[in-house]
């Protein structure tokens, strides 16, 4: 296995900045652009400079080209997904416009992770294209379209229909769906869930702003008890304001579980072209006997199935040996490239199920590692939340206690 990318370079995307320009209808538009920067992974010596980064700018389109470019290439890896085009499952005070500033820092962080994850991945991280997504800003659209990945995508269109009609499914494959489809549901059920308790919480810290409008409404008519409300009235505030970089942080963990909402789409991806294989094999085989039926025909004379030709061959008389034996002679050539095809097929698919499941193990040890983490912040980050928020009111108490 050669060193992933990751050993050699340093990938960040750096920065994201609005630009107005003309689309492809020739109208304005406004959009976002990212800057990709990299540079050698060599150890800096003490006291020098990092070597200077190379930069280029990308558009959120081109990501998704390398994306889908990647997905044909690579049919049985479960390929990284790339952070949502526009905003799902937020709370409703953040804006889910996607051209809201907090929208996209959390895109850019989000691509610069899908980066990270292709050039830290053993096979993906060592595609040529996508060398070129990080090096090349001008010719690179060029180059990925001449790879022709594009005729691949229009004819695997016919795999929609395929998962239908495997005879024989494959049933660690059928598992890996149903489980893929579980995943996405449980996830999608557990980002509504956290969207609704940050709506909720949001209300509680917005209302103390209230205590503090009243606590120092109410310090400005006592004398001995003035000092103590206009403290205990600051803490409330100083509270209530707490929300919005809370939520925005939680926001980045909810993040990582949406990665792998979409990482379920990925593996139902890997899943359909295996049917697609299985598919094309069950195929070969099929008309394979149905060329042997055929010459066991030919070569015995009689017919287990009504056809026009034997038909008509009764009607009008036999044909003369000559032509049978070239019948025969092009039945058995034939025969013989669909036996070749066949092994082809057989061989094809045993590879597909080897390599992607080799992946799929890779990809659920991953899974299981970030999703603990992601969890484990989640829960550290409320417990620090509610300390912080008794410790609102113990100063508060305070605040009482001297009046």
């Amino acid at each position: 296995q050669l060193d992933s990318l990751l050993k050699k370079m340093e990938i960040n995307v750096a920065e994201a900045e609005k630009r107005t320009g003309k689309n492809t209808m020739n109208m304005q538009e406004t959009y976002t652009v990212y800057l990709i920067e990299t540079r050698p992974a060599e150890a800096v010596p003490e006291g020098g400079t990092p070597a200077t980064p190379d930069c280029l700018w990308r558009r959120y389109s081109e990501f998704e080209l390398l994306r889908t470019y990647l997905l044909v290439t690579y049919p049985y890896i479960v390929v990284p997904p790339l952070p949502e085009k526009r905003a799902e499952f937020v709370w409703h005070k953040l804006s889910a416009d996607n051209l809201d500033p907090d929208f996209v820092e959390r895109r850019r962080v989000g691509l610069e992770n899908f980066l990270l994850r292709v050039a830290s991945h053993p096979v993906l991280s060592n595609d040529k294209i996508f060398f070129l997504f990080l090096t090349e800003e001008k010719g690179w659209r060029e180059a990925v379209l001449e790879t022709g990945f594009q005729d691949k995508v229009d004819s695997r269109l016919k795999s929609l229909s395929a998962m239908f009609r495997v005879k024989n499914p494959d049933k660690r494959f059928t598992d890996l769906k149903h489980y893929s489809d579980e995943l996405s549901t449980v996830i999608a059920q557990l980002l509504r869930v956290r969207a609704r308790v940050a709506d909720r919480l949001y209300g509680v810290y917005k209302v103390h702003g209230n205590y503090g409008r009243i606590f120092s409404e109410w310090s400005a008519i006592e004398r001995e008890m003035g000092d103590g409300l206009q403290s205990a009235g600051h803490h409330m505030d100083t509270y209530a304001a707490s929300i919005d970089d809370i939520l925005e942080e939680e926001e980045h963990y909810a993040d990582q579980l949406k990665e792998y909402l979409f990482y379920a789409d990925a593996l139902r991806s890997v899943c359909k072209k295996h049917d697609l294989t299985q598919y094309e094999s069950e195929m070969a085989a099929q008309d394979l006997a149905s060329k042997k039926q055929q010459k066991e025909e030919l070569a015995t004379g009689t017919v287990r199935v009504f056809s026009l030709k034997g038909m008509t061959s009764k009607l009008f008389g036999q044909e003369s040996q000559e032509q049978r034996e070239s019948r025969l002679a092009a039945l058995e050539q034939s025969i013989q490239e669909g036996e070749e095809l066949l092994k082809d097929k057989n061989t094809e698919c045993q590879e597909f199920v080897r390599t992607a499941w080799e992946d799929i193990e890779r990809f659920k040890e991953q899974k299981d590692r970030d999703v603990r983490e992601a969890l484990i912040s989640y829960a550290i980050m409320q417990i620090s939340m509610c300390k912080k928020g008794i410790q609102v009111w113990s100063n508060a108490k305070e605040c009482f206690n001297k009046m």
